[in-house]
């Protein structure tokens, strides 16, 4: 589905009426965020890249917890960047809903951070699309029994969340270590 930067408005707004989201000025949380998406990212990659020996489980039920971690990684570092624009979620989908209100900037948005020679800053919606791809692959590792990964698809989860919390942090840059 294309993204839609009026839809996640209205369903921001929905969110925030049902206290999925909220108003929050915890931002002593945004660097341990940020810690947490970092280090279960390099995690992720360790579980990624066991080759595990006879006496472990199959290598399929690394994969299932390696896109699982990586999901979090990225879930952590969504929730950094929420409370770096003054809320919080405990909700997945309203942490992938305030992402597509609050990080995806309008055209406007966009070249006012071009002109200040910021477009680092611009988090594009295909962020958002890899959140989503993420928490759903996440979901059916968790919860199916038959699914199993190619490489390709784990490396593509794994690469697209390496990707997601490096901009993230590259936009939160004054609160990392």
């Amino acid at each position: 589905m294309p993204f839609d930067k009026k839809i996640y408005l209205n369903l921001f707004k929905k969110a925030l009426a049902e206290e999925r989201i909220k108003k929050s000025s915890e931002n002593f949380k945004i660097k341990l965020f940020l810690q947490k998406a970092e280090n279960s990212l390099l995690i992720a990659k360790h579980v990624k890249e066991i080759k595990p020996s006879k006496e472990q489980p199959k290598k399929n039920y690394w994969d299932y917890w390696a896109i699982t971690i990586s999901y979090y990684s990225m879930l952590y570092a969504a929730k950094a960047a929420i409370l770096y624009r003054g809320y919080e979620s405990e909700d997945h989908e309203a942490v992938q809903i305030a992402i597509g209100h609050l990080l995806v900037p309008d055209e406007l948005e966009k070249e006012d951070l071009e002109i200040l020679n910021q477009s680092y800053k611009i988090f594009e919606e295909e962020y958002v699309h890899y959140f989503e791809d993420a928490r759903k692959e996440s979901h059916i590792a968790r919860y199916s029994t038959i699914k199993s990964y190619t490489e390709r698809r784990l490396d593509e989860i794994f690469d697209n969340a390496t990707e997601f919390i490096a901009k993230i942090s590259l936009i939160l840059d004054d609160y990392k270590e």
